[in-house]
């Protein structure tokens, strides 16, 4: 990974501990709060984070679901969520009007 992509993945990762219990943010609204970035490279930095004190488990893609395809991830980061509060609905969805993060 060169500089630059160094330098914007800690900016992801500063963005993304603001992120408070019982809310979520999307791929997009992150990369546009960091500026510079695309959701693909924020979920390029979540994929790849081994800090354990950044909330991965609170960015999800912009339809209110987790974009997790291993069924173990999947339910690993379903389970931290309720566990934080986040409420899915029948369908895995996360209601983004109650449960997004609005910073």
């Amino acid at each position: 990974m060169d500089d630059e992509n160094t330098s914007t993945y800690k900016k992801i990762y500063s963005m993304v501990r603001q992120i408070p219990r019982g809310k979520v943010a999307t791929y997009g609204q992150i990369a546009s709060l960091v500026g510079g970035c695309s959701a693909r490279m924020v979920g390029y930095a979540m994929a790849g984070i081994s800090d354990a004190t950044i909330p991965w488990q609170r960015v999800i893609n912009a339809r209110g679901r987790i974009s997790i395809r291993d069924p173990n991830g999947y339910s690993l980061q379903k389970a931290i969520l309720e566990r934080e509060g986040v409420v899915f609905d029948e369908s895995d969805t996360i209601d983004l009007e109650v449960f997004g993060w609005q910073p």
